[in-house]
């Protein structure tokens, strides 16, 4: 069998991408279930990661800028799990100091950047809580588990040898 070419398999990602992000407003949107402020950065992750497999896709580089984009999607997949780990945690280990807190648009206007950071890093009480959950695991965790194997896929992918280009 066959592997599909580098092309082909960024495609793939960028497409794999832009379905988790469809999921995430149709869960916005038709499930009404609103993004806390750590949600916003793993879909952040996730668009950051469509958008280097998608330039890697059209780009088709040789084997020095390959290993550029599988670095790129493996600085934000890793970034983007370390943020959904770190919701995972918060929705299994809840903080007592964790409170509602004012959205991310407002969090992000109001507080210089390090201080706004801090805020939504320490968590908020809709950060814990689990408002969907499937097979026993809440979006957070799927969340996580998607990042990592795109962010594995992305890194072996553009890190693997082609026949042809």
């Amino acid at each position: 069998m066959k592997l599909p070419e580098k092309r082909q398999s960024n495609l793939i990602g960028s497409i794999a991408c832009g379905g988790l992000m469809a999921y995430a407003l149709y869960a916005q949107y038709q499930l009404l279930l609103e993004p806390c402020p750590l949600c916003v950065f793993q879909r952040m992750a996730v668009i950051g990661m469509g958008i280097f497999f998608l330039i890697a896709a059209i780009h088709n580089p040789n084997s020095w800028g390959s290993r550029v984009y599988a670095f790129l999607i493996g600085l934000v997949a890793t970034a983007g799990s370390g943020v959904a780990a770190r919701h995972v945690w918060l929705q299994n280990f809840p903080l007592d100091e964790a409170s509602c807190s004012p959205g991310f648009s407002y969090i992000i206007e109001s507080f210089p950047l390090g201080e706004a950071l801090d805020i939504i890093f320490k968590g908020s009480g809709e950060c814990t809580d689990i408002d969907w959950l499937f097979l026993g695991l809440s979006m957070p965790a799927w969340t996580f588990l998607c990042i990592v194997m795109l962010g594995a896929f992305g890194i072996w992918n553009n890190f693997r040898c082609n026949q042809t280009r």
